[in-house]
């Protein structure tokens, strides 16, 4: 479900940005259990400089931008050193921004996304090898804008998370079905974008 699907706008600005290098990329597997994730494989010293460069480069968000970040480690370290850069409040952490759940893909090498993702275009809600569906991930991203929207208003909102996540949370903004994500131009590590709601 797309909670964006029926508002023609928004009262509030949102940012994405993708975490930096993480410890899980470099081992080349996919990390997304949650007991696992919250609490290990946070940024590598090269994911912190991405972080870092492309925080000072942004000419936008400011000390009044409000941030919400998944909970998992890389996410939150990433959220840290965009906030310490822009001098922001402290940060909002939510469940609902975080990785994608690959299920039974877990811990495998991180080119089993593919599989997944090809399995997505054919259909938006499989739960092939126990995954996360594409729409299920749509379904909580954008609840989370449904929220920040009835409790903010001419705000700044950074959304700091994980590459499916936000491809797959930029759908929900261009009212578009999930298993287009993989065609939404891709999100690279530490890319900050401004999302603009389809009318």
């Amino acid at each position: 479900m797309n909670h964006l699907a029926e508002l023609s706008k928004l009262r509030n600005r949102y940012f994405i940005i993708r975490h930096g290098e993480s410890r899980a990329n470099v081992k080349g597997i996919i990390l997304s259990h949650p007991k696992s994730g919250t609490r290990a494989f946070g940024l590598t010293e090269n994911g912190k400089k991405q972080v870092l460069e492309s925080a000072k480069k942004n000419k936008i968000l400011d000390k009044n931008t409000i941030i919400y970040s998944s909970d998992f480690k890389r996410a939150r370290e990433t959220a840290d050193i965009v906030r310490n850069v822009i001098k922001a409040k402290p940060i909002h952490l939510t469940a609902k921004l975080r990785e994608r759940w690959f299920g039974e893909w877990e811990r495998t090498h991180n080119s089993n996304y593919h599989r997944v993702w090809v399995d997505d275009k054919i259909n938006p809600e499989h739960k092939n090898m126990k995954v996360e569906s594409a729409s299920e991930v749509q379904a909580r991203t954008t609840s989370l804008i449904l929220e920040l929207e009835k409790k903010y208003s001419d705000k700044k909102i950074v959304l700091v998370a994980h590459g499916d996540a936000l491809q797959i949370l930029q759908t929900g903004f261009m009212k578009q079905c999930p298993s287009t994500h993989r065609g939404i131009k891709h999100l690279e590590v530490a890319e900050i974008r401004e999302l603009k709601l389809k009318k």
